[in-house]
């Protein structure tokens, strides 16, 4: 079969091809170009944890807990420094976290101890952006956190608005 494609055009085109693909597949990164700011979006309380917070997607506890191998749970147990926050000597079985919203896993112990996780429950609210009385909460979340809370502030505003 013989076409009329010459090889000059025939790379151009792949080459075209290719930046097109790597600029879908990359995003804005690729182009140097910022993408547009989710900050600007209404927050949705029911897509937020309790405290407002997104888990990010490689955090090394979610890792772990969803590798399930004691090297990467060791290592977790200590970023997470869980001997120090919650007493508790490297164990396997008590290192992981699904989450401080799921309902047909368990619920592991930086979750179960979280106050304001237990406060938001208590008040009905998928998230503390719905919730009066944040901007004068003293839970032990904020006062470690303050930036934190601050940033936390800033969505209530833009949900309230």
């Amino acid at each position: 079969m013989k076409t009329d494609l010459k090889r000059r055009d025939f790379i151009n085109s792949c080459f075209k091809a290719g930046i097109a693909c790597c600029t879908l597949a990359y995003g804005t990164r690729l182009t140097g170009q910022e993408a547009t700011p989710v900050q600007n979006v209404k927050p949705d309380p029911k897509s937020l944890n309790y405290c407002g917070y997104i888990c990010p997607k490689d955090c090394p506890l979610r890792k772990a807990t969803d590798e399930n191998t004691v090297e990467l749970k060791k290592k977790a147990y200590e970023t997470f420094e869980f001997k120090k926050k919650y007493g508790v000597e490297f164990d396997p079985e008590k290192v992981f976290c699904n989450g401080c919203k799921v309902k047909d896993k368990p619920l592991s112990i930086n979750v179960t101890v979280c106050t304001v996780r237990s406060c938001a429950i208590a008040k009905g609210y998928e998230s503390c952006i719905q919730c009066d009385g944040l901007v004068k909460c003293d839970k032990e979340l904020w006062t470690s956190f303050p930036d934190f809370k601050k940033a936390v502030i800033e969505m209530q505003k833009k949900y309230r608005s």
